[in-house]
């Protein structure tokens, strides 16, 4: 009976222990009603809430999606690609710089031909100076020598600079050209025959360089005796100094005349060879000569270089195809009929060198944002430098700033054309005689004819650049390399003779520095006409300033020869 009071009272306490654990957790289960009650209740009154902005744009925003989605059309693509449209207008400073630099290339072989046949004129007024003017003006001299102890020695020289310097170029070429008769023709033009054609390519490139190199060094050996033989010298003894000079300036003007002999021999080679390959590598070498100029930076002061030395470069070739077209015309007896053979050739030998100087320059000039304009700038430095050479204070000779100006030289070109013309024309009987007196008269009045024109246009080129008044300028006697001062850039009032020498100075003879008072007159707005544009804009800290002043940019009037040695000038 016991165990089973026990068991009863077990129980009672399990049971009194569930109803107090269910009590417990009765409030929670309420509180967890009353929360979803309440949620409930939010979301019936958040229901019963008019709907908001942002739900309105979420809502667009889906249906756009879904718009977009469906409009992802091929048809719609194609529609859309034609249909759809821009304006030029909203970037017209592009396309107008753009349109400007078509015009521009398309006035550069205008611009460029006015340039090359004023210069390759002024280059055939040199070049027809030493066969017509020269040698009279070497007879005068040699005269004046001869009859001077009959009348009496006036002055302390007994031949004056001018003189000097045409006896010694005329002694020049009458020992080169004797020279030349040791040089045999026939066995080079067939030692260079026998050479492959990827060899006279080669050999050809090489002779185009030397030729700079010489033409850059010759000149200034030429100026090197000329003034060794004119400056003032205390002692006799002093005058020994010319004999090396003079002996330098023989040999160089023989080897720069066989130079030009072996391109003229490769050349008629090329123009002898039975497919003409080489001379059509020859012709594709100029192309070449784009890719090595166009794609660099020029400026002004450097495109002036370039053109100078394409001007020499055309009027050389040009009498390189006359000494072919003798020596060709020689060999078949002087037939008409293989004139017409060889023109063909030279007819594309012409224009193809044309072109290459056209498609160079009108890129070079795009490339660097140069317009055509500049062109007449460079035809006025040209003209420029000829009627200063023809005024009372000149200080060189019209055909040495020629050379100075695009390193065409003529006495080695002329050399070899006497040479070549000598040996393939012969003179025989009183009537070829006549012949070539007359043709020597035809040289001189084409010589005439040709000064008086350059003049005339010189003038007027320098007249429409209003650069009159550096005319009545002193030369620079500063040192090479250094800038002249401003400073001394003082107004003098002209006297009253100034006016007669500016129209009687062209014709007049040049007269000694020290005996003439030139007036100084000041810098005009046309001084800058020919200088890169450095100085038009000033810099805002003094610094700049500094900088801009140490490298000041050369004028174009100050500039020499083109030379190979570099690209810029410092």
């Amino acid at each position: 009976m016991l165990w089973w009071l026990a068991l009863r009272m077990k129980m009672a306490d399990t049971v009194a222990a569930g109803l107090a654990e269910g009590k417990e957790t009765e409030p929670e289960g309420k509180e967890k009603d009353n929360l979803a009650d309440d949620a409930h209740t939010r979301t019936e009154k958040a229901s019963s809430i008019p709907e908001t902005l942002g739900f309105y744009e979420r809502k667009t925003v889906n249906k756009e999606r879904k718009r977009n989605l469906s409009d992802l059309s091929l048809l719609r693509f194609i529609s859309t690609e034609l249909t759809r449209g821009y304006f030029l207008e909203h970037n017209e400073a592009k396309y107008t710089e753009r349109r400007e630099r078509v015009y521009t290339c398309m006035r550069i072989p205008k611009e460029l031909e006015k340039l090359m046949l004023f210069g390759f004129f002024l280059c055939l007024d040199a070049f027809l100076y030493v066969f017509t003017l020269l040698p009279m003006r070497v007879i005068l001299a040699l005269i004046r020598l001869l009859t001077l102890p009959c009348c009496g020695l006036n002055g302390s020289r007994l031949l004056q600079p001018a003189q000097v310097c045409d006896v010694l170029k005329g002694f020049i070429m009458v020992i080169c050209y004797f020279m030349m008769h040791y040089v045999d023709y026939s066995m080079m033009y067939h030692l260079i025959r026998g050479q492959s054609v990827i060899k006279l390519y080669i050999i050809y490139n090489m002779l185009e360089v030397a030729d700079r190199l010489f033409s850059s060094f010759g000149q200034d050996i030429l100026d090197a005796l000329y003034w060794t033989a004119t400056e003032p010298k205390e002692k006799k003894r002093a005058h020994i100094g010319v004999i090396p000079h003079f002996f330098m300036a023989v040999f160089y003007v023989f080897l720069h005349a066989i130079l030009i002999l072996v391109q003229a021999t490769t050349l008629n080679v090329a123009f002898n060879s039975h497919n003409k390959s080489l001379l059509t590598i020859m012709m594709s070498n100029n192309f070449v000569e784009i890719k090595g100029s166009v794609f660099k930076k020029f400026e002004k002061n450097n495109l002036f270089q370039m053109s100078n030395s394409d001007i020499k470069e055309r009027f050389t070739n040009y009498v390189l195809l006359l000494i072919v077209c003798l020596r060709n015309m020689e060999q078949f007896s002087w037939n008409p009929d293989h004139l017409w053979v060889l023109f063909p050739d030279v007819c594309m030998v012409i224009a193809s060198e044309i072109t290459v100087d056209i498609v160079k320059h009108a890129f070079i000039t795009k490339f660097n944002d140069i317009t055509a304009d500049v062109y007449s700038e460079y035809r006025t430095s040209l003209a420029f430098e000829l009627v200063s050479s023809r005024q009372k204070n000149a200080y060189t000779d019209y055909s040495d700033s020629v050379s100075r100006r695009m390193g065409f030289i003529p006495l080695p070109l002329a050399v070899l054309l006497t040479r070549v013309v000598t040996s393939s024309v012969k003179v025989q009987g009183s009537l070829a005689f006549i012949c070539v007196l007359l043709f020597y008269l035809g040289l001189i009045t084409l010589k005439v004819l040709n000064s008086i024109v350059l003049l005339g246009k010189s003038c007027s080129y320098v007249k429409e650049a209003k650069m009159e008044e550096k005319l009545f300028q002193n030369p620079s006697t500063s040192a090479p390399g250094k800038p002249t001062s401003k400073t001394n850039n003082v107004f003098h009032p002209p006297t009253a003779g100034a006016s007669q020498d500016s129209s009687e100075s062209v014709t007049s003879q040049p007269v000694q520095q020290s005996n003439i008072s030139t007036p100084t007159l000041p810098k005009s707005n046309s001084d800058q006409f020919l200088t890169t544009p450095d100085g038009e804009e000033q810099d805002i800290t003094q610094d700049r300033s500094e900088l801009k002043h140490r490298a000041s940019k050369k004028d174009l009037l100050e500039i020499d020869r083109f030379t190979i040695c570099g690209n810029r000038i410092d």
